[in-house]
């Protein structure tokens, strides 16, 4: 897992595209058209992204996706506005909610698969603060991006929760779970 890390300009400009597809969402209802020729090479690579909402420290939308499929600036653009207007958690932002809402993008890196005994041989490998999370059981599948740590600081905590995420009893153990890595980027 390699972090690729991005300057702080080129941090701003994510920063700038996912507020600009918001408004472009309240104004017209669809995420902001992006003509990638506009951004340097480090915003057009294929990276996998989350865009996380916050009102009053409140998460108000996430959406993200784990796997690279798109060119970064463009992916934080469609990722801002689904999050603004299609999560299902939540209702669709309002127009007065825009001037308060906090943006956090997270860059993913490629996920890595753990290899682990047990699940206590798993847990001991968690890197609090530093993993994100995605655990597979059949069709079944949850994440956590590594900031989900500071509600859930406790490794054996978070790999139970995850477990709910992921439709499964908290205690649900089995020899075909599959877990892997990933980390990000943070911006704000």
């Amino acid at each position: 897992m390699v972090l690729m890390l991005l300057n702080k300009e080129q941090q701003q400009q994510l920063l700038a595209v996912a507020r600009a597809s918001i408004q472009h969402g309240l104004q017209t209802g669809y995420a902001l058209k992006i003509n990638i020729a506009d951004y340097p090479s480090a915003l057009t690579e294929y990276r996998a992204t989350f865009v996380t909402l916050e009102l009053e420290q409140q998460l108000r939308g996430c959406i993200g996706r784990l796997e690279a499929t798109r060119p970064l600036i463009e992916d934080v653009a469609e990722n801002a506005f689904l999050a603004a207007f299609q999560d299902p958690r939540f209702p669709p932002l309002a127009m007065d909610e825009f001037a308060e809402l906090e943006i956090h993008i997270s860059l993913l890196t490629a996920s890595v698969p753990l290899e682990f005994r047990s699940e206590q041989d798993l847990i001991k490998q968690l890197q609090p603060n530093i993993d994100g999370l995605i655990l597979v059981e059949g069709y079944r599948q949850g994440t956590f991006l590594p900031s989900v740590w500071a509600q859930l600081p406790e490794p054996k905590q978070f790999l139970r929760h995850l477990k709910q995420k992921a439709g499964l009893a908290a205690d649900y153990w089995s020899d075909t779970i599959k877990v892997y890595r990933y980390q990000v980027e943070s911006i704000a």
